[in-house]
């Protein structure tokens, strides 16, 4: 069982950064591929990052690549989105979701956090 709790959301003007945090329960977190999310209102969620257990292995969407990074610190059952180059087109409620063995992109991921807001200003 795993429970996360994201936090770092605010509200940045564009080309501002901001790192967003996913602060997990449990010892098993180290085993676990864990991912971002975004939903922006009126659309569906998305997937933003991915990184897997050892950390040896990330992906992105498209539209984040060299803007986003995600990272993981296992010793402290925390995950990382570093979000620079923002743009008001990011603006979301992003989530983290945790899961033994998920694909990244398509998961199935059976742990989710509550959410945490990111507006982007122009």
């Amino acid at each position: 069982q795993v429970t996360l709790v994201e936090s770092g959301g605010s509200v940045v003007q564009a080309g501002g950064s901001l790192r967003l945090s996913c602060a997990a329960s449990g010892r098993a977190f180290k085993s676990y591929t864990m991912a971002w999310f975004r939903q922006a209102p009126g659309k569906e969620r998305e997937f933003v990052a991915g990184i897997r257990p050892n950390g040896a292995y990330t992906e992105y969407t498209d539209s984040v690549k060299g803007r986003f990074t995600i990272s993981r610190d296992n010793a402290k059952n925390t995950g990382y989105l570093q979000m620079n180059t923002l743009k008001p087109e990011d603006t979301a409620v992003y989530y983290c979701a945790a899961q033994v063995g998920s694909s990244m992109r398509f998961g199935p991921y059976g742990y989710w956090g509550q959410g945490t807001q990111v507006t982007v200003s122009s």
